[in-house]
């Protein structure tokens, strides 16, 4: 297996600047590392679709830099983004999906917009959990009928969680420089952390949704990818924006920085107070233990730890939350539809059912659809139901949940286990994780950041920093601080299991 530099985006900036590396020189590295990694040798299958026109894209942008003209810092950078995300080009948008399959779509998404614009070189699109992990309660994250199953780079008969599973297997394989994945509870933070990566969720109203497949208007949002918290800091600054289409990004009034990498202080835990939120231990052992000494590590390197906190309205989170996301699923992909289609002749969510129905053998040979069923079967977005679920989910997550815990604790952010070790590979039993701390920040529409936290027999652990509405700043200065203080990552080694003792 050759060896590829994990270049970070300064790293590449600073070669581009002195003629040592090209554009183009550097797409033909990332494309070699997918031929040998992803299409062949482990086959990660991470990677659904290169972008064909990838080559004359980066020649284009290594001319402007001989022209003295470099866009932004991501000028040259080679991006993969998530098969849910629209491009207007050569590429399809499936969400992994069959039914969706030779969908071109009529538009960029506003995300993707702001990329080109940048000079990011959209590498390709990602495998993920089909329909963003929101088509059956049996799934097996990282696969898709489009798609296949997406392999954890870490021990490759694990599951690399989802659903932007190729996005964040991508990125810690070293098949890009940085990804594009999204989230509507987790779909960011597991496969990052599962990953043993840096992975972004930002506030509902930072970034457009506009152009990406949708599950709820409520939680969605497109979050930065990255090895390391400045290459994410950079990507997050393309990303951010205004979107008169997206009332979500115009309302909120907050004044959005105009460079998340300000924040990147090593000494950015002093004066801070992070909360440890006990609710997410217990699970596991070895999990707890890792956590336990990150948990030290901040205090080391000067944060203030105010132990234990709990966000006591959980549990009674969960309901209301699988109610809002069953309703705005089936509104949202009707319009997503309605908008961009119709797509094979699809028409609606109902139509999508009976095209599963009639292709079960391709598209379901795993598991089914009792999502898309579930959803089917609910109203309107005016419904009694919908509104008190709506509203319970807000009072639950915030007022009674993360901001009555900041407020009382007077904490900067919260802290917790990101997730448990990637389990194996399990398709009649399904998904089968252990821990996870992203619910009440993804109900929320707060940020979430997850780091790497250590590793249990191999397997990464990450660990979460989640606050209120609009404060990935102080986040990142906590990621960045821990981050550079510990310096926990290694690249994966593509075992064929990990090797655990008895």
């Amino acid at each position: 297996m050759s060896k590829m530099k994990e270049y970070s985006i300064t790293e590449i900036q600073d070669l581009m600047k002195k003629g040592k590396l090209t554009a183009k020189k550097l797409v033909e590295m990332y494309l070699n590392r997918i031929n040998e990694l992803d299409k062949n040798g482990p086959k990660l299958n991470s990677v659904i679709e290169i972008n064909p026109e990838v080559m004359s894209i980066a020649e284009s942008l290594d001319e402007e830099r001989k022209n003295n003209k470099v866009r932004s810092s991501l000028h040259g950078i080679p991006v993969i983004i998530k098969d849910n995300i629209n491009t207007k080009d050569k590429m399809q948008t499936t969400a992994g999906s069959l039914a969706f399959e030779g969908h071109i779509a009529s538009d960029d998404a506003f995300i993707v917009k702001k990329l080109r614009e940048a000079g990011a070189i959209i590498l390709g699109k990602a495998n993920l959990s089909e329909w963003a992990n929101f088509r059956s309660t049996r799934s097996t994250s990282g696969w898709s009928s489009r798609g296949g199953q997406t392999l954890n780079p870490y021990s490759l008969d694990r599951n690399p969680c989802g659903s932007s599973s190729g996005s964040a297997v991508a990125v810690a394989a070293n098949l890009c420089t940085v990804a594009i994945g999204t989230e509507t509870d987790g779909s960011v933070i597991c496969p990052s952390q599962t990953n043993s990566i840096v992975g972004i969720k930002p506030t509902i109203g930072l970034v457009s949704r506009i152009g990406i497949v949708p599950i709820s208007h409520n939680q969605d949002t497109a979050g930065p990818i990255a090895r390391t918290v400045k290459d994410a800091a950079f990507l997050l600054n393309v990303m951010v924006g205004i979107d008169s289409e997206d009332s979500s990004t115009t309302k909120h009034n907050r004044e959005i920085p105009q460079d998340y990498t300000k924040f990147l202080d090593p000494n950015g835990l002093k004066n801070i107070r992070i909360g440890v939120a006990r609710n997410y231990f217990g699970k596991s052992d070895l999990i707890d233990e890792i956590i336990e000494e990150a948990i030290q590590k901040l205090r080391e390197i000067g944060a203030e730890i105010i132990d234990p906190v709990e966000i006591k309205t959980l549990d009674e989170l969960r309901d209301p939350e699988f109610q809002v996301l069953l309703y705005d699923f089936k509104h949202d992909l009707n319009e997503y539809i309605a908008k961009y289609g119709p797509i094979n002749s699809l028409k609606n969510i109902n139509d999508i059912i009976r095209f599963n129905n009639e292709n079960q053998e391709k598209v379901m040979p795993h598991f089914k659809q009792e999502l898309f069923i579930m959803a089917n079967e609910k109203g309107s977005l005016t419904d009694d139901e919908y509104k008190e679920a709506l509203e319970k989910c807000h009072n639950l997550s915030r007022q009674e949940g993360i901001d009555k815990v900041l407020k009382e604790h007077n904490l900067d952010a919260i802290a917790a286990p990101s997730g448990g070790a990637a389990w194996v590979i399990d398709y009649i039993n399904g998904d089968h994780g252990t821990v996870g701390s992203s619910s009440a920040a993804a109900v929320a529409g707060y940020p979430n950041i997850t780091i790497p936290a250590g590793y249990v027999y191999g397997l990464p652990v990450g660990i979460s920093f989640f606050s209120g509405a609009f404060e990935e700043p102080k986040l990142i200065k906590i990621a960045y601080a821990f981050e550079q203080a510990t310096k926990i990552r290694k690249p994966p080694m593509f075992p064929q299991k990990v090797e655990v003792k008895r």
